[in-house]
C-alpha cells in the first residue's frame, strides 16, 4: 500500500469520533506500530485534528469531515442491506469491512437521515457461514488479486478427494453457497469449486498472467453460449 493511501485510510478509521488503538491501525493496514506512530503524527503536523498519544489511542475531533452526503432513501436502504449481507455472509475480512462501511456512512450522512440506517429493518442472520468458510474466502479473493496459484485439496460431491493447483479467477456467491471460478491445471480447463468443499488450500508459490482462453471473460462467454444452445435446443 502506498504511503499517500495507508494516510487516507488512517483518517478513515478514525472517522465517527470512536478512540482507535496503534495497535489496530496496524492489523488493519499492516504496518508496524512504530510506522502507525510516525504516520500520526505527520498528520498532526498537516492539521489534521487528531488527539491522543501512543499506549492510549487516538480520536478526531469533529470539524474534519467530507461534506454530507445526499443519499435517496431506497439508496440508503440499499447501501445498509448490502453491508449487512456481506457481514453475514462474506469472507472475515469482507464482514468487518462492511461494518466499518455503516459506521461511515452515518458519520457523514446529514443528521435528519442518519436514523435512517437504524429504522432499515432488512436483516441477515449471522450462522449461516462458518469461521472456516470465511477465512477460505478471504483467502481465495486475495489470490484472485494477486493472481496467485493455489493448490487445492478438494472432495467433490461424492467426497472424493483430490489435489490440483488452480489459477482463481474470481467467486460467486449463490445465496448460501459461495464457489470458486478457476482454471483448472490439472484438467486444463475451467473449474467451479464449493468453498465448503475445499479441505485445505494454500500458495503454490508463484503467480500467472492473464492468458486468452483462460481468463474470467473467457469462462463467461462460455456460460453464455451454453445458455443460448440450451435456449435453441428447448425452442425446437
Amino acid at each position: 500500500m502506498r504511503r499517500a493511501d495507508r494516510l487516507f485510510q488512517i483518517v478513515q478509521h478514525l472517522r465517527g469520533g470512536r478512540l482507535v488503538t496503534a495497535r489496530l491501525l496496524s492489523e488493519r493496514l499492516e504496518v508496524s506500530e512504530r510506522t502507525i506512530y510516525r504516520d500520526i503524527a505527520d498528520l498532526q503536523s498537516t492539521g489534521v485534528p487528531i488527539d491522543g498519544e501512543a499506549g492510549v489511542g487516538y480520536l478526531m475531533r469533529e470539524g474534519f469531515e467530507l461534506p454530507p452526503l445526499m443519499f435517496t432513501r431506497d439508496e440508503i436502504v440499499s447501501l445498509v442491506a448490502g453491508a449487512r449481507m456481506v457481514r453475514a455472509f462474506g469472507g472475515a475480512a469482507m464482514a468487518r469491512a462492511a461494518e466499518e462501511a455503516l459506521v461511515k456512512i452515518g458519520t457523514v450522512l446529514p443528521e435528519q437521515e442518519r436514523d435512517r440506517i437504524d429504522r432499515t429493518e432488512i436483516h441477515t442472520p449471522r450462522w449461516v457461514v462458518s469461521d472456516t468458510d470465511r477465512q477460505t474466502i478471504d483467502a481465495l479473493e486475495r489470490a484472485v488479486e494477486k493472481r496467485e496459484v493455489l493448490r487445492l485439496d478438494y472432495n467433490d460431491e461424492a467426497g472424493r478427494g483430490s489435489e490440483r493447483d488452480v489459477r482463481p479467477l474470481g467467486l460467486w456467491f449463490w445465496g448460501k453457497v459461495w464457489t470458486l471460478v478457476a482454471w483448472c491445471e490439472l484438467r486444463g480447463d475451467f473449474r467451479t469449486f464449493r468453498i465448503d468443499r475445499i479441505a485445505a488450500t494454500s500458495l503454490a508459490g508463484r503467480t500467472f498472467r492473464p492468458e486468452r482462453g483462460k481468463q474470467l471473460a473467457d469462462f463467461y462467454r462460455r456460460m453464455e453460449m451454453h445458455e443460448a444452445m440450451a435456449g435453441r435446443a428447448c425452442a425446437s
